[in-house]
């Protein structure tokens, strides 16, 4: 039986509550935002604004995804709670209003009351 090499993963939490709708979009070796791995795996990372960073932006890649060997199924994440804050790439302005269904818990905007710093 071959085990191969140990590979240890570590993600980052960019999800700011438990609730969030996705859906299956495909992504492949030309997706905006591909890198390559210490491994020279070609991977679209977790977090990653989907098609892409600008004002076609439809949502963020919820799990990363090896395009090595062609094209592959990810979820995306179209409504929820995130932290712009952990993600790999921060998602420029107009791919947040674009993402309008996506609410960012580490940015405040206009129209929320700010929170006090101390509870009296």
């Amino acid at each position: 039986m071959y085990v191969g090499k140990k590979i240890t993963i570590s993600d980052i939490n960019f999800l700011a509550s438990e609730h969030f709708v996705s859906f299956t979009e495909q992504v492949d070796e030309n997706t905006t935002g591909v890198i390559t791995d210490s491994l020279g795996h070609k991977v679209v990372p977790a977090g990653t604004v989907f098609p892409s960073n600008d004002s076609k932006a439809k949502g963020i890649t919820i799990h990363e995804v090896n395009v090595s060997n062609g094209p592959q199924p990810v979820g995306v994440i179209v409504e929820g709670w995130l932290l712009s804050q952990r993600l790999p790439v921060l998602p420029t302005d107009e791919a947040m209003k674009a993402m309008n269904s996506i609410k960012w818990r580490d940015i405040q905007t206009n129209d929320e009351p700010s929170k006090p710093d101390t509870v009296k």
